[in-house]
Formats: structure tokens, sequence, C-alpha cells
């Protein structure tokens, strides 16, 4: 495994996350495993990114993909009942760009309000979870103040209007680690037996590892709500956000 290619399947989400239409060739088509592409620009899902859906067209025919699956290959979900491609079938695959695109907004702004949250609060992650223009992201953060909820949403769309860049690059493992802060979750959660590590840098705000996909400005996030801040047990707050535009 690595950052550009999972089993088979060369990761073209990572390399370019603006890509919605590609051609590829299918390597594995099995009703119960899923569907393998030897280039895939579907994003599989992981940490909290919900995988994409979209589309495989071939010889006429449309498959709808639902969801993925990791194991030593990146198999693809085909809806119930749709027909699977044979093995060796040119087809062209196709990223529901609506739903990837409030994803990447969404996911960004989650590295925001993390960030706003370590710099001005001191606090780390300890849980997370997002869809298509909502999210909710725990913080070790045991006393807040009063004032905390609207604080909070003012100082990340300030930072989101502050138009920063939202850079992203591979570094060896240890070359990684040796970054400051670059875990921001309260448990390190890099496989031992990662080699490489992407980092996502919003540029004078935050840097960490992760292995999602991200706008490229924090301007294109648009406005983050913050709905709710909830206590979820002496020393975590839950802070759920939802995009506004």
């Amino acid at each position: 495994m690595g950052v550009s290619q999972h089993g088979r399947t060369s990761r073209l989400d990572l390399a370019d996350p603006t890509l919605r239409q590609w051609e590829c060739t299918v390597l594995a088509a099995d009703p119960e495993q899923g569907i393998v592409l030897d280039r895939s620009a579907f994003y599989p899902g992981g940490g909290g990114q919900p995988p994409d859906h979209g589309v495989l067209l071939w010889q006429g025919v449309q498959t709808r993909i639902v969801g993925t699956r990791k194991g030593d290959d990146l198999y693809l979900i085909p809806a119930d009942g749709d027909p699977l491609p044979p093995v060796g079938t040119a087809v062209t695959g196709a990223v529901e760009d609506d739903r990837r695109s409030l994803l990447m907004r969404t996911h960004s702004g989650l590295h925001v309000l993390c960030g706003v949250v370590f710099r001005d609060f001191g606090a780390l992650v300890t849980g997370g979870n997002m869809e298509p223009g909502e999210a909710r992201m725990d913080f070790n953060l045991p006393e807040v103040p009063s004032d905390f909820k609207a604080r909070l949403e003012e100082l990340v769309n300030t930072e989101v209007a502050a138009d920063r860049a939202v850079a992203v690059k591979v570094l060896a493992r240890d070359e990684a680690l040796a970054l400051p802060d670059i875990i921001r979750t309260q448990s390190n959660l890099i496989p031992a037996d990662e080699q490489e590590i992407r980092i996502v840098d919003i540029v004078g705000l935050d840097v960490q590892a992760d292995g999602g996909t991200h706008v490229a400005s924090t301007a294109q996030i648009g406005k983050v709500q913050v709905v709710k801040v909830e206590s979820k047990g002496r020393a975590n707050r839950r802070v759920r956000v939802r995009l506004v535009s």
C-alpha cells in the first residue's frame, strides 16, 4: 500500500482531487467482492470522510457505484441489480461531483476548525465524522468560556475568509513525524507500517497528517456555522458544524 497505490489500483483521487472523469480497465469484477480498476478517482473513505459515489460507463451500460471496500485491493461496490463489467473491459469512471465537492469543502472546514481549536484553546481531537455539508468533531477540552460557540464560529470564518492556501505533500515517515504537532488526534492513528505520510498544510494555520481530499484554498469552503457545542464527558466537547454557503 502507499499514498499513490492501493493493491493493483492507482489512486487518482489523491493525485488530483479535482478529477471527476477518467478512462480505466476492469481488473476484477465479483458480485460479492466488488469491482477492481487499474486506475480510480473514487475516494474510498477513511479518516471520517465517506466514500465517493458515481458510475462506471461501458459499452452503452451504466454501473452505479455506491460505496467501497478496502482489502488487498480497492473494491468498488455496485448498486444492487446493476450489471458488472467483465474483466478486461475498458470503462469510463465518473465521480458524483456535487457530493465529492461538498465533502472536500467540509473536510477542509474541519481542518480549519481543528487548527483554530488547537491554536487558541490547546485541544486535541478525540473523534469526528462528516457527511456532505455537515460534520462533528470531538475535542479534549475540559473547560470552555461561556461565549465559546460564538467565538469559535467567528474565529473559524475569519480563517476561511483569509483564503489560506491548502497545500498537500507526501513525506517519508521519519521526516513527517519529525514535524511538530502533525498528529492532531489524541491517539496516533497512522499505521505502524506506513512508510509514506501525506501532509495537508493550511498554510499559516494547520499542518497535519491526513489522507482525504481537500479544496485548494480556504475561501472555497464557504461560511461555516457552529450549530451546537455539547459536553461528551468530563473532558470532551463535541462541536457540530455545517456549511451554509
